[in-house]
Formats: C-alpha cells, structure tokens, sequence
C-alpha cells in the first residue's frame, strides 16, 4: 500500500537534512509523498520540488505556522500552498523581520546574564540558510559547552518562563489559518495531543478554528498512543475536518523519529492525500 509524510523539516527551518537530502531518503524509505513544512518559511520549497521532477516520490509544498493561543504555542500546517501569493509572501518577510529582531534581543540578553559571547551573527553562521528557532539556541549553547544537552537550554535558559526568553510577535491560530488559505492551500492543526489540553479544551479549539476556516486535523503523529489516534480522529468526524499525519521528522534534531515511519509504527495511507486534492478540486470549482 501507498503511503506519505505530510509533516517534514528540512535545513531551512530546523531539520538537518538538506530539501534535496529528504527527496533522497524519501525514495529510499519507499514513500510515494511527503510536504516540506519548515517552520515559517518557504525556502525549502523550490529545491524539493525541482529535485523530485522525474522521480517516484511527489512533493506538496508546505509550511508550518508558529500561532499563540492563550498563551500556548498552537502550529497550523499549510499544505498545498501557492508559494508566489503576494499576501502570503508579504506576510512570512513581515513575521522573519520580527523574529530577527526577537533574536537579536535573546542574543544580547544570553550573552549578557551567561558572560557568553553569543551573538546573532555567531548563530547564523553556525546554522546557515535556516530560520532559527530556540532549538537552534539549544544547540548552540551545548556545542559551546554552556549546557550539557539541548533539554537543560529549554529547562534553565530559554523555555517558555525562563530567564533568557523573548516571546515572539503574537499570531492568532485564525490569522495563521487565513493567510494559509488566502494562498490556496489547506489549513491543518498539528499535533493537537503536543498541546496538553484537557478533551473539552482541545474540541473548543478544534471547533473555534472550524468555523473560522480549519480543513484539517494532524490525527496520526509520531508520539500518539492508539487512543490519542483515536481521539483526533472522533474530533475529525465530529468537525467534518480532513485527516492528515506526519513524522515531524527534523533528521539528527529530533532522536527517535525517522521520516516516514517516525518511531518504528508510523503509517499514513495515500488515500488520505487523495480526499485533500479532491477536496481542492472541489474547492476550486466552487470558485
């Protein structure tokens, strides 16, 4: 049987494999398609594609939306994106100025209270063409030997209520679901279960979202049990929302988490793939 990886990361965001590495491995792991969907970027994008003309593997272009919902980080997959929409374009170099600016203020800020002399040049050139994240903070400060692993940065240093963290400028999961279907694409929630929420909370969101424009749920994931599959998928039902799944695969970044399969017991049916372009076509014809 057919199967896909709709949630995959490459150098340009946080992941270690290059766009072309992954269209590599892809064929390799026997996949007949997977979305690239770094972390508010596209720049990924046009590599992958072009490295997998005339090969066995399609490639869906993507992206995942960093939003805040009270006061949690909440990430909507776009998959199926037109990665020329002016809107949508507008939109990423507005957000990537401001989380340069974010940067640079945790950069002075580290720097500063652990006598370190990281700056936002240093972490650009120790990562470059990526848009950096906290986890490249974390390694950053393990490879310099200010920690001893990438857990201890998040635990002491850069975690959400820790010492040296800056928030980023705030996007509203609906403002992220809307720009995502402003450029054409198909606005999925990722990893719901990741978000810690008790069932009512996570079905108000769900059904929120729903009505401001949500097409799809991330209802098969690397860490979920039977019966967190189970649960995303009810809420799918419940909210006639799109079934998605993906490894969130990032290469050496994330241990224990291989593309396509994620932790050994991963599979995500091609069918799936086939009810979102059938649903875009759709879509479109009721233009």
């Amino acid at each position: 049987m057919k199967f896909i990886d709709l949630h995959v990361h490459s150098n340009k965001s946080d992941g270690s494999f290059s766009p072309r590495e992954l269209v590599s491995y892809a064929l390799e792991k026997g996949l007949s398609a997977f979305a690239l969907t770094d972390h508010d970027t596209i720049d990924g994008i046009a590599e992958v594609m072009e490295a997998s003309e005339d090969t066995d593997v399609e490639t869906i272009p993507g992206i995942e939306l960093s939003t805040v919902n009270e006061g949690r980080d909440v990430h909507i997959l776009g998959l199926f994106i037109d990665t020329g929409n002016q809107d949508f374009l507008s939109y990423l170099e507005h957000f990537q100025n401001s989380r340069r600016l974010r940067n640079e203020k945790m950069c002075r800020k580290l720097s500063e209270g652990l006598s370190t002399d990281l700056t936002f040049e240093k972490l650009q050139s120790a990562f470059p063409d990526a848009v950096i994240t906290r986890s490249h903070y974390a390694r950053y400060l393990k490879d310099t030997g200010v920690v001893k692993s990438a857990a201890e940065a998040f635990e002491r240093y850069i975690g959400d209520h820790c010492p040296y963290f800056i928030p980023r400028e705030k996007v509203t999961p609906e403002q992220g679901i809307d720009l995502i279907k402003k450029a054409g694409g198909i606005a999925v929630l990722a990893h719901p279960i990741l978000y810690r929420m008790s069932s009512r909370k996570l079905d108000a969101l769900t059904g929120r979202l729903k009505e401001s424009g949500l097409d799809g749920i991330e209802a098969i994931y690397t860490t979920y049990s039977p019966s967190e599959e189970s649960q995303i998928k009810d809420l799918a039902k419940k909210y006639d929302l799109l079934i998605s799944g993906g490894s969130d695969f990032h290469g050496v970044n994330k241990v224990n988490t291989d593309l396509a399969t994620g932790r050994g017991n991963l599979f995500v049916p091609y069918d799936y793939l086939t009810v979102m372009k059938d649903y875009l076509k759709e879509r479109k014809t009721e233009r």
